[in-house]
C-alpha cells in the first residue's frame, strides 16, 4: 500500500470511530432518559401505593368502629329484652 492509501484508510477508520462514538453516545442517552422516566414511574407507583395503604387503613378503623357500635346496640337490645322480660 501507498502512504496515501494507507492515509485514506486510516481518515475512514477514524471517521467510522467518531461516529460510532456518537452512536454510543446517542444510545446513552437514550438509555439514561429511559432510566429516568422508570424512576419518575416508580416514585409515581410508590406515591399511589401509599394513598391506597392510607385508604385501607382508614377503611380498617371506620369498619373496627362500625363493629363496636354493632356490638354495643345488640347488648343495649340484649339489656332492653331483658328488662321487658321481667316485667
Amino acid at each position: 500500500m501507498t502512504l496515501k492509501t494507507t492515509l485514506k484508510l486510516t481518515a475512514a477508520a477514524a471517521s467510522m470511530a467518531i461516529l460510532a462514538g456518537c452512536a454510543s453516545n446517542a444510545a446513552l442517552d437514550e438509555v439514561r432518559q429511559t432510566a429516568e422516566a422508570a424512576q419518575a414511574d416508580a416514585a409515581e407507583a410508590r406515591s399511589i401505593a401509599t394513598q391506597a395503604q392510607n385508604t385501607a387503613n382508614q377503611a380498617q378503623r371506620d369498619a373496627q368502629a362500625a363493629l363496636q357500635m354493632s356490638e354495643q346496640n345488640r347488648e343495649e337490645m340484649n339489656r332492653m329484652f331483658q328488662r321487658s322480660m321481667q316485667k
